[in-house]
């Protein structure tokens, strides 16, 4: 099984061959299901946590007006929390019990630490951390949130065990 996935574009690619398991099927799978749902990019199973990767590019060749993205757009959070809720689906029929992390690597023009920060933390009030504090026996359905760049995501001692790399040139890192 080849554990290397391209992003939609082509431009970039994630190596998960160091993963327990890892999958880029989950959308054609929706789509042979015949849903309209949401769902991440990625999947990927490491001893501890399943980590959900969504991935966003706007810096691109390709991009469609890179210099308008506003990942702090209601609608884009929306969008986003939206892939989470939509993809525990996949997860439970797999009967992958881990604990999850949702990781959105997001490159944008302008885009820095300090605005992946506070994007961070407007996607964590929209999912159910506050939830599964509330209600549950300690059940969780989240463990953690990011927002990282290429470049953190590949320097981080877990993530960067799935590095990605690029195939081709793009206009900003």
């Amino acid at each position: 099984m080849n554990n290397i996935f391209a992003e939609e574009n082509g431009a970039y690619c994630i190596d998960c061959t160091d993963a327990v398991w890892a999958t880029d099927r989950i959308h054609r799978d929706y789509q042979e299901a015949g849903l309209h749902i949401n769902d991440v990019d990625f999947l990927i199973e490491n001893n501890t946590h399943i980590i959900m990767v969504e991935y966003k590019n706007a810096c691109l060749a390709e991009a469609s007006a890179p210099d308008v993205f506003n990942p702090m757009a209601d609608k884009k959070i929306l969008t986003v929390t939206r892939k989470f809720y939509d993809s525990l689906h996949y997860l439970r029929l797999l009967d992958k019990q881990k604990p999850v992390q949702y990781v959105y690597i997001l490159e944008y023009p302008k885009g820095d630490s300090t605005t992946r920060r506070r994007l961070r933390n407007k996607l964590k009030a929209e999912l159910p951390f506050a939830l599964q504090e509330l209600v549950g026996n300690g059940n969780k359905l989240i463990d953690k949130i990011d927002v990282v760049s290429i470049k953190e995501w590949n320097a981080d001692g877990v993530y960067g065990k799935y590095p990605i790399k690029p195939t081709v040139r793009v206009i900003c890192s």
